[in-house]
């Protein structure tokens, strides 16, 4: 590995996504991606007591589905990297606990797709590993109780809220030559420009990802025409406006090559608000459909640049503002491996 410029990694022995796996709820199931995910539930539960347990359900799903997918073991993982909403990160954490897989827990909010991936690439590019497994998660119903209120109470949204995103995806994450390469990560700084409003996301993220991309392209020497694909993880209608107007002002123009997971992953009729959010809702959009139009031929170089609010029900209690930032991930299709 080395670096470009102050915030970028470059792996140049090679880093490579071997197989991914994604798993989700009802409402995912019944978008316009649903032939993309690898399993999928039609209700909350997910065969599970509670919905702490069902989200814990949905991030084995996708870790099984890798495993499979490449004829696998858990002891044939060198490390698992991941994260997710809830306090501690116990989604992950308890998982871990059964995974029997050297562990290692981050939180970067929804921006923990691409970080686990990033961290995931360092290690194999580096030597420390052959084969890490990179996941996060997220249920509505979990992340709603956590951070808002009472999913029994039943209170009204304004229309910048998100929906958080029900699923889980996982991403192992291999020095074995494989179609698609991770080529270069890009570590974000942590933005707060004073929005207190939870229920506003999109705004409080969207300077997260100019920052990022801005810097992007200050340390690789590219612009927008480089990249077939450039997509942000949860900004959603609202965030994703102000981020191609705040990247406008700097004269980068992303119109036709951008798109945001937040607004793919549900259709425009769905109940969603002004479109989805979590930690699932990078993750997988980008493990199932666009990987999937990767190896189609139809992307050759996608940058993600994943977004993540780093709030908590203390901060928002106390009327602190939202601290969020972005790590992008660039991918690239190698065709496909014999």
């Amino acid at each position: 590995m080395k670096r470009k410029g102050k915030q970028t990694w470059v792996f140049e022995s090679g880093a490579y996504i071997k197989t991914s796996g994604t798993a989700v709820g009802p409402l995912e199931a019944e978008g316009p991606l649903q032939e993309s995910f690898d399993k999928t539930y039609d209700n909350l539960y997910c065969g599970e007591a509670n919905w702490e347990l069902a989200e814990r359900r949905l991030l084995t799903d996708a870790i099984e589905q890798c495993l499979i997918k490449d004829n696998k073991k858990q002891k044939d993982i060198d490390f698992f990297i991941a994260g997710d909403l809830l306090n501690q990160n116990v989604t992950s954490n308890y998982v871990a606990r059964t995974e029997k897989i050297p562990f290692l827990g981050v939180f970067s909010a929804c921006a923990t797709a691409m970080e686990t991936v990033a961290l995931s690439a360092l290690l194999v590019d580096g030597g420390y590993a052959n084969y890490v497994m990179a996941a996060t998660s997220s249920h509505n119903a979990t992340a709603e109780r956590q951070f808002r209120y009472p999913t029994e109470f039943g209170g009204q949204k304004p229309n910048t809220s998100t929906f958080t995103v029900t699923g889980a995806g996982a991403a192992l994450v291999s020095k074995q030559k494989s179609s698609i390469r991770i080529r270069e990560a890009t570590i974000g700084t942590v933005v707060d420009l004073g929005v207190k409003d939870p229920f506003n996301m999109g705004t409080a993220m969207a300077p997260a990802a100019y920052e990022t991309i801005v810097r992007h392209f200050e340390d690789t020497k590219r612009d927008v025409s480089d990249y077939d694909l450039i997509v942000t993880g949860d900004l959603s209608r609202i965030g994703s406006g102000i981020l191609k107007t705040l990247l406008l002002e700097k004269k980068i123009d992303i119109a036709g090559k951008y798109d945001d997971c937040g607004t793919i992953i549900y259709s425009p009729d769905q109940p969603v608000f002004a479109g989805g959010s979590g930690c699932a809702c990078p993750a997988v959009v980008t493990f199932g459909h666009l990987f999937q139009e990767m190896k189609k031929g139809k992307i050759n170089r996608m940058l993600v640049v994943a977004t993540g609010a780093l709030l908590s029900p203390t901060m928002m209690q106390q009327k602190e503002s939202i601290p969020c930032i972005a790590h992008g991930v660039v991918f690239e299709y190698e065709g496909e491996q014999s």
